[in-house]
């Protein structure tokens, strides 16, 4: 065997052990069953998804959203699909009474809490079909800088994830529990025409990675996982690009939902500091770190190339 040959054959030997290495986690799906879970945001998307995944991993499950009656189906099918348990709590995560209500059910259903995984994004948001439709324009905050929707959309997708995470951090203590944030993309390199949604992304990101050095600090031991999440195919999505030329196509290369509340739910388990899925992303993100303008720059020329095709 030539020298080429071997070096060629211990480059794709390597190459194919850190695969394996990057891609395992120690995932048990044993150490989920009958955890008692709490996840909001659950009448549709990803969190639906993820509480049909913990339904079938044995877990004990508390749900919430606004819509009592997607809730009462999400239910029926989460014990239908081996949930121990399931419950939700109708209400708006962007009233802080509705957040402690749910946390003191979780304490009064449960008696503990292994899981907070914070998914909502409240009633504030601006629909799919406007923030389609603002990415398309290329509309920038400056054109109509609507301050009583920031305030709203703030409340709901960044204060109300640090009043919920403050309101359950007592009971992960004393469960040595797992706190889990959604987070995405947007949250990790800036996106036009988005500044309301990257904002709160941002804060989410600044917020749960301080809490973890504060939990290691005093020696707590709560795993915080933040998930960096890029475009998946949730119902919401795929309903709109089926409506666009070419949608299917381009919907095809966005990650499955059900994949997608998996991936989060190994990340959380294996008590992982960040998750990326899909993983295209994360080079963006951590080349930002090195050298953000260059980021900047790919960001404008991809966005131009968007809006002029």
């Amino acid at each position: 065997m030539s020298p080429l040959v071997r070096v060629s054959l211990l480059v794709l030997l390597g190459a194919f052990a850190v695969g394996i290495y990057w891609n395992y986690d120690g995932f048990d799906p044993e150490s989920v069953r009958g955890a008692t879970v709490v996840i909001t945001g659950c009448s549709t998307g990803i969190g639906e998804e993820m509480a049909y995944q913990y339904a079938r991993l044995g877990a004990r499950i508390l749900i919430t959203a606004r819509r009592e009656n997607r809730l009462k189906e999400v239910v029926a099918k989460a014990k239908s699909l081996g949930a121990k348990e399931a419950h939700y709590v109708a209400g708006d995560m962007g009233k802080a009474e509705d957040c402690e209500r749910t946390i003191q059910t979780a304490k009064e259903k449960f008696g503990r809490l292994d899981y907070l995984v914070l998914n909502h994004v409240g009633s504030s948001s601006k629909s799919f079909e406007d923030m389609f439709s603002d990415l398309r324009k290329g509309k920038s905050w400056d054109q109509d800088p609507d301050m009583d929707f920031f305030v709203d959309f703030i409340n709901i997708n960044l204060i109300s994830y640090v009043r919920l995470a403050s309101l359950a951090l007592p009971l992960l203590k004393e469960s040595s529990g797992h706190l889990v944030a959604i987070g995405s993309i947007a949250g990790k390199v800036p996106f036009p025409s988005m500044s309301y949604y990257s904002c709160a992304k941002f804060g989410l990101d600044g917020f749960f990675s301080s809490l973890r050095v504060e939990l290691m600090k005093a020696q707590q031991d709560v795993s915080v996982t933040l998930a960096v999440l890029g475009v998946i195919a949730t119902p919401t999505f795929s309903n709109h690009l089926k409506t666009e030329p070419n949608g299917d196509k381009v919907l095809g290369k966005f990650a499955p939902i059900d994949e997608t509340a998996l991936a989060v739910i190994r990340g959380g388990a294996t008590r992982a500091r960040e998750i990326y899925y899909p993983f295209r992303p994360r080079p963006l993100a951590k080349l930002r770190t090195l050298m953000p303008e260059l980021v900047d720059y790919i960001i404008m020329l991809f966005y131009h190339y968007m809006l002029t095709g």
